[in-house]
């Protein structure tokens, strides 16, 4: 049975760890505001930039005039997996489930003899993937000395993949991160980025007009397309920081009631072990005067 001088020393290493889970879910909640403003706002315009570019990409079809970036190199044999997590932990399962789900579409991928090459943006996914996964390793994107982020970072990461597109080292693509929904829940997606895949607008936004293009749509398509593929990369990076900051305020908002109720179990303790002590030296005082 712990002294109670163990006791004491725990209640009060206790309470500054509640201190520091406190300061941490306030920190998060003043975050998440921002990044839940940022990732909201994008929707509509990544939900428009698609419709458009898959009305654009529907016009060309499977054309050989069509942009590399849309038909593919004709083969699936090599996959990318572009793997984002966050930079710091104290998050819950924020990113252990988005490098579940890269974990189990790389394993899948092995097991139908496709060749696996893995991008990590964010230092916690390559630490959880670097166990099993290390030999499949090509690159790292290291975003820890930013403050916020910007569509700039989304553009130096598309160049970086565009490149490796360029130079053949892949042919499918394919994106990893978490949407926000709310504080509780994010959902961890993979989206396939290259080549690009659009879902189609509504039967309404496709029937009502006929577009006439200029110059032809394959020249539109090559100029876009990059930048699609940027946009989708700043989508996945602001639902990302949105994703984080929630999971991070809903873990340690866990952990503050979890520190609350460890105090109250250890101050019960140290109460039933001051009134043991007292209730012993009443005994022994006790049995000494009687002994006299």
């Amino acid at each position: 049975m712990p002294s109670l001088k163990d006791l004491k020393n725990r209640i009060a290493s206790v309470k500054s760890t509640r201190k520091i889970t406190k300061a941490m879910q306030m920190v998060a909640a003043a975050k998440l505001r921002r990044a839940q403003e940022a990732a909201e706002d994008s929707r509509p315009y990544t939900k428009r930039f698609n419709a458009v570019m898959a009305g654009l990409a529907a016009s060309v079809g499977g054309s050989d005039s069509a942009p590399k970036l849309l038909r593919g190199t004709g083969s699936d044999q090599v996959q990318l997996l572009i793997v984002m997590t966050s930079e710091r932990g104290l998050c819950g399962g924020f990113n252990a489930n988005i490098s579940k789900l890269a974990r189990q579409k790389a394993q899948e991928l092995k097991a139908a003899g496709k060749t696996v090459k893995i991008l990590t943006v964010g230092k916690k996914g390559r630490d959880a993937l670097r166990r099993d996964l290390a030999d499949d390793f090509v690159g790292h994107v290291d975003l820890s000395e930013v403050k916020r982020i910007g569509y700039a970072n989304a553009q130096d990461i598309a160049k970086d993949i565009l490149t490796r597109f360029d130079a053949g080292e892949f042919d499918v693509a394919t994106l990893f991160f978490a949407e926000f929904v709310n504080v509780v829940t994010q959902n961890p997606m993979a989206q396939q980025i290259i080549p690009a895949s659009y879902e189609g607008g509504s039967a309404e936004e496709t029937s009502a007009a006929v577009y006439d293009y200029e110059p032809s749509e394959e020249a539109i398509l090559a100029d876009l397309l990059p930048r699609g593929v940027s946009t989708q990369i700043f989508s996945a990076l602001l639902e990302n920081g949105a994703s984080e900051q929630g999971a991070r305020m809903s873990a340690m908002d866990n952990a503050t009631r979890n520190a609350g109720e460890m105090i109250d179990k250890l101050t019960i303790e140290f109460n039933r072990s001051r009134q043991a002590v007292i209730t012993n030296e009443l005994i022994e005082i006790i049995s000494g005067a009687e002994a006299l």
